[in-house]
């Protein structure tokens, strides 16, 4: 019964109390699974024995049984016979055997009583290492999740910090510097190719004109002038040279005065 006793006191420790101790809690819920598996083939054994010894008893039972019957038969054999004297050597082995068997009878049903408890304690302990088992994967499952949240914050604790914060605000800033040199060098370039002088002038013409010609516009719009007249198109040629044959053609008639 000490094993039981073993198993029991084992199978009573509160498991979640590994979640807070330093050793790794799958390991060490694995191990005291394997340790009650190893237990109860151990307890498997015990029960076996005590079967046995219970199987023993009442053969031995059964054997006196069967011998007091036998030494019964030989008193009525010598009954017949007319020896009383060796009937009642026979009828005192009889009485012999009969208290054997009464007392293998005694101690067979108290070693049947026995296993019947082992039997039950056996199927107690069985279903409580299911149900560890079960409480294992349960056990192992708040582990995990545990451990991704602290992961999880740890790296949100990480990103809280405003120094990772700061550098990409800085390095956007010298982006921006970086973008805003390359434009300026850009138009430098411009401004300084060719003749400035001239390219300063189409400007200028450029602004006034499109200036006076959207004063003009709003002024016809609001009917204090009249409306801007489109500049004349210059006649299409449709055939360059045609025209140039023409002219030549034309030079070469008109007489030369004589001398």
């Amino acid at each position: 019964m000490g094993i039981f006793s073993r198993i029991g006191t084992l199978l009573k420790s509160n498991l979640n109390d590994l979640i807070s101790k330093s050793e790794d809690p799958e390991k060490m819920l694995n191990q005291i699974v394997l340790d009650m598996g190893n237990q109860l083939v151990e307890a498997k054994k015990q029960v076996a024995v005590s079967i046995a010894d219970q199987k023993r008893l009442e053969k031995q039972r059964d054997e006196q049984g069967d011998l007091a019957q036998e030494w019964e038969r030989k008193a009525m054999l010598a009954v017949r016979a007319g020896d009383d004297n060796l009937a009642r050597e026979a009828l005192k082995r009889k009485g012999e055997h009969e208290s054997q068997f009464a007392e293998f009878g005694k101690q067979a049903q108290l070693q049947k009583d026995a296993v019947d408890k082992l039997k039950d304690s056996l199927r107690t302990l069985n279903d409580k290492i299911e149900e560890a088992k079960r409480k294992k994967n349960i056990l192992i499952a708040r582990q995990k999740r545990a451990e991704a949240q602290k992961t999880i914050q740890g790296t949100m604790s990480g990103l809280s910090d405003t120094g990772a914060f700061d550098t990409f605000e800085r390095m956007s800033q010298k982006v921006d510097q970086i973008e805003a040199e390359a434009e300026a060098t850009t138009d430098l370039g411009n401004e300084l190719t060719g003749d400035t002088l001239q390219q300063k002038f189409k400007a200028l013409e450029s602004s006034s004109a499109g200036t006076d010609n959207a004063l003009s516009e709003l002024k016809a719009k609001m009917g204090l002038a009249p409306a801007p007249q489109a500049k004349a198109e210059l006649p299409a040629i449709e055939d360059p040279l045609a025209e140039l044959k023409s002219a030549t053609t034309s030079d070469a008639k008109v007489p030369t005065r004589s001398r």
